[in-house]
């Protein structure tokens, strides 16, 4: 397995996080802004053109050429698609046109994915740093320093920015000045990207624990020791349970309170994508090369999609919908229910797919975004 490829796709990831008790708006959860989209579970359930019996019609909207390879998986806020890439680079892109609306140069590759809240642009580089930009004009607003590469995808909560770094810690930074409010040490670099759900954040790391920390303060609530790296696999947060994959082989879901293990299911290769989940089901690839769809409160197998290649992108989900890419160069869009394929396309995709208003975005190795749409 290329284990920089797989380390690269964390990013796989983008979602736009409710506060509890904030009510769901789909004026505003169109968007796919963050990589946990809708609550750590990478899901759209606002998307209502895009479906099971239209998905098939989907055509190239537009492409953008960057000329280098793009990991770090697209966000979509306010008609504008923000991503990273391997040229050193964050872009701005027009989401109906794809044209580039600004770009601005960091120190090193971008494989983080940028999350979008209250017209700040916040993503991580190679170059060490976590930046905020301002969405509309691309001007720096801050950056903040850590001791590694930034490949974790940063999750915006409560006027808070949290992403793990590959100095093996977890930070905290106050959103609106990039100043540190705590850092947590692991034994491990974190590539996973945080998920941040009722004042908890849960995060993987490479020293083979999934941590829960007090969202206020830090401070450890729990840890569970998996067999191998939790990287870049990146949890998932639903109906009090927590979902994440391990370099093990499996795909763990434990309890969001205790860390007690609730089940596991075993695939026949590591899991570094990030599982998605939606209507009862958790969905998630393996290098095995198998998108899997599980029960999530049993862990049982419903049904498996095998492609040609490791599936190490992060699915996306949306109105009875699977997509997912895989390292044999195609996206796939799936019957949620089935695993029955509804439509795909080969360019060489690597980046992990995110759905907002009738459109697929995703990045690509031959160095382009693609943005795809009903005819």
């Amino acid at each position: 397995m290329n284990r920089t490829r797989a380390v690269v796709l964390i990013l796989s990831a983008s979602f736009v996080s409710m506060a509890p008790g904030e009510q769901l708006t789909c004026k505003v959860h169109t968007w796919w802004a963050e990589f946990h989209e809708q609550n750590m579970q990478r899901r759209n359930p606002c998307e209502t053109v895009l479906n099971v019996d239209n998905v098939g019609k989907l055509a190239l909207k537009w492409s953008y050429t960057i000329g280098k390879h793009v990991y770090s998986s697209p966000a979509v806020a306010n008609g504008v698609v923000y991503v990273g890439s391997g040229n050193h680079n964050v872009y701005a892109l027009d989401a109906e046109t794809g044209t580039r609306l600004w770009q601005y140069t960091t120190g090193s590759h971008v494989y983080s994915s940028p999350a979008v809240a209250n017209g700040v642009v916040y993503v991580g580089s190679s170059d060490h740093n976590v930046y905020a930009f301002d969405a509309k004009t691309g001007d720096r607003l801050w950056y903040y320093t850590t001791g590694g590469d930034v490949y974790s995808s940063p999750a915006v909560a409560d006027g808070v920015v949290y992403v793990g770094s590959g100095d093996r810690h977890v930070y905290a930074l106050k959103a609106d000045t990039g100043a540190k409010l705590w850092r947590f040490a692991t034994g491990g670099g974190i590539g996973s990207s945080p998920a941040v759900s009722n004042g908890v954040v849960y995060v993987g790391s490479k020293d083979r624990n999934v941590y829960a920390l007090n969202a206020a303060t830090g401070a450890k609530l729990w840890n569970y020791p998996t067999g191998n790296w939790v990287y870049p696999s990146s949890p998932a947060v639903a109906n009090g349970m927590v979902y994440v994959g391990s370099e093990d082989d499996s795909v763990y879901a434990l309890d969001a309170s205790t860390g007690a293990k609730l089940w596991s299911f075993g695939a026949r290769d590591g899991v570094a994508s990030s599982p998605a989940v939606a209507d009862g089901v958790v969905y998630v690839g393996s290098n095995d090369s198998n998108l899997y769809a599980l029960n999530a409160r049993t862990g049982a197998k419903l049904w498996g999609y095998l492609t040609d290649r490791q599936v190490e992108s992060s699915p996306a989900v949306a109105n009875g919908v699977v997509y997912v890419s895989s390292i044999d160069g195609g996206i796939y869009a799936l019957n949620a229910d089935t695993g029955g394929v509804l439509w795909s396309s080969v360019t060489g995709y690597v980046s992990s797919p995110v759905v907002a208003n009738g459109v697929l975005y995703i990045g690509s190795y031959d160095g382009k975004i693609y943005a795809f749409g009903l005819k």
